[in-house]
């Protein structure tokens, strides 16, 4: 098993592309700390490594997060090796029991045009956040503003909140005319 990495956007994030699914169609699982690592043990093992802080995984990858105190010189080959044992092992990436889905704040009445925001973050924002080793999940829409999740590479990226803002916002704002703004909210 061959693993390539890319780096990402944020410098204390990496990219790690196993060439097989990871989450595959099931969407992506993003564990901030230890504790929820506990519905995955392929998130669970990395967190056993000292220095990760914070672990997402994607439909084909996995983006690790060290923590400041930690170079990736020493870190990497200790998250390669806990992938591909994981992956050689036949482990599932989920528990049976994992599914997890997080609440939207919506108005009913508001409907079409959530559909449209989705849409748009769907086809548009996702693949390319996607490249970047992260997610954006759309997380609610109440008097114009937009409310999105950045997840993986991009949560903690200190060019998140601009491309939430000059990025997500403006396409947002110009296909969908009744969106304000768009805020980040965490979980």
């Amino acid at each position: 098993m061959f693993i390539e990495t890319e780096p990402t956007p944020n410098p204390a994030t990496l990219k790690f592309l196993p060439g097989q699914d990871v989450m595959g169609s099931r969407g992506t699982a993003d564990f901030s700390d230890a504790a929820a690592a506990m519905r995955s043990p392929l998130a669970e093992r990395i967190f056993q490594l000292d220095g990760v802080s914070r672990v997402f995984l994607g439909a084909d990858f996995v983006t690790v997060t060290k923590s400041e105190d930690v170079e990736w010189q020493s870190l990497k080959p200790m998250v390669l090796g806990a992938i591909m044992e994981h992956a050689l092992a036949g482990r599932p990436v989920l528990a049976e029991d994992a599914a997890e889905e997080a609440e939207e704040d919506t108005d009913p009445a508001d409907a079409e045009v959530v559909a449209q925001i989705k849409d748009l973050l769907d086809t548009r924002v996702r693949p390319a956040v996607a490249g970047d080793g992260g997610d954006i999940v759309f997380r609610g829409f109440r008097d114009g503003v937009v409310r999105l999740h950045m997840q993986g590479a991009c949560s903690g990226c200190p060019s998140s909140r601009a491309t939430l803002k000059h990025g997500v916002e403006t396409m947002l704002r110009h296909y969908v005319p009744e969106v304000v703004s768009v805020e980040q909210v965490e979980a």
